[in-house]
């Protein structure tokens, strides 16, 4: 058997089913279901067991599959290598970011990406919800969280702050906030957060630590819509320094509470690259990370 016959019996095992094993390989079903067929006949066993309703692995598919994983990666990382020693990195590289990161940090990049690695096509995924990368045949995934649990590959690329922030025609009608608990008597812009409790956390450079649950009566799921809302004057916002450092530096938006480092989830937050392994890394995904470590500066908060 190829390579080609190997990665489809991988893929088929990994995805659960000849038709998402077909979306991740941009093949027909009908030939996933050939493939696999073929080889069990070459084989002499049966590696999968079908019914109308699911697709098991049986003890021997397994076997044979553990056995070929490691070896089809190692082929997969040689065939790599020996194209890029003669050309620049090439095919296409599929990643998805949230809305907003996408927007204001990728996008605004890509233009000296795409000049310097022109061989390269880009499958831009923008989503706020967290997309699976082997099912859907993603190379790399980037999140803003504290440090990401799982089976994934990660490297940060650059930490995250948060600020609250505020229009400097909200702070002449309503006044700045001088300590942490002032955001009471504001009427404060919000973002829902999944498994947090809508309080924002502050801590001093001693470790002190308030937590203040903050109120308003304008809830934004957007960030970028978040930003907008606090450009307006609708009150004051907990907003990424990725996002707001050109309103900094323009005036739009003024730092509140500059003596207090401020977080809604974690105080070591920051951009993740996750991708799905270590050992067989395709050289237009290595162009794309060390691309990205060298120009994603964190902007400086004003």
């Amino acid at each position: 058997m190829d390579l080609l016959q190997l990665k489809t019996l991988l893929a088929v095992a990994q995805h659960g089913s000849f038709a998402a094993a077909a979306r991740a390989l941009d093949q027909d079903p009908s030939a996933i279901s050939r493939t696999v067929a073929a080889a069990e006949a070459h084989l002499g066993v049966r590696l999968f067991e079908r019914s109308t309703r699911r697709l098991a692995v049986t003890g021997v598919g397994q076997a044979y599959l553990d056995r070929i994983a490691p070896l089809v990666e190692e082929l997969q990382q040689a065939e790599e290598e020996a194209r890029s020693a003669r050309r620049s990195p090439s095919g296409t590289l599929r990643i998805t970011a949230s809305v907003a990161w996408g927007q204001e940090v990728l996008v605004p990049l890509l233009p000296a990406f795409r000049a310097k690695f022109p061989e390269i096509e880009l499958d831009l995924r923008f989503t706020d919800a967290n997309l699976d990368l082997l099912a859907e045949g993603i190379d790399l995934a980037i999140r803003l969280t504290p440090a990401p649990e799982g089976d994934l590959i990660s490297t940060r690329l650059r930490r995250t702050t948060y600020h609250v922030v505020a229009a400097p025609a909200y702070i002449k009608a309503r006044g700045r906030p001088a300590d942490p608990q002032d955001l009471h008597k504001h009427d404060c812009l919000r973002m829902p957060l999944p498994g947090r409790d809508g309080s924002w956390h502050f801590r001093t450079g001693l470790g002190e630590e308030v937590h203040v649950p903050v109120s308003g009566a304008i809830t934004i799921s957007n960030p970028l819509a978040l930003r907008a809302a606090a450009r307006a004057g609708l009150g004051p916002a907990l907003l990424a320094d990725w996002l707001i450092a050109e309103d900094l530096v323009e005036g739009r938006l003024i730092t509140l509470l500059t003596g207090w480092e401020v977080t809604a989830t974690g105080f070591d937050t920051g951009a993740w690259a996750l991708y799905p392994s270590r050992t067989y890394m395709p050289a237009r995904l290595r162009a794309m990370l060390d691309f990205l470590k060298t120009h994603m500066r964190a902007p400086q908060a004003g």
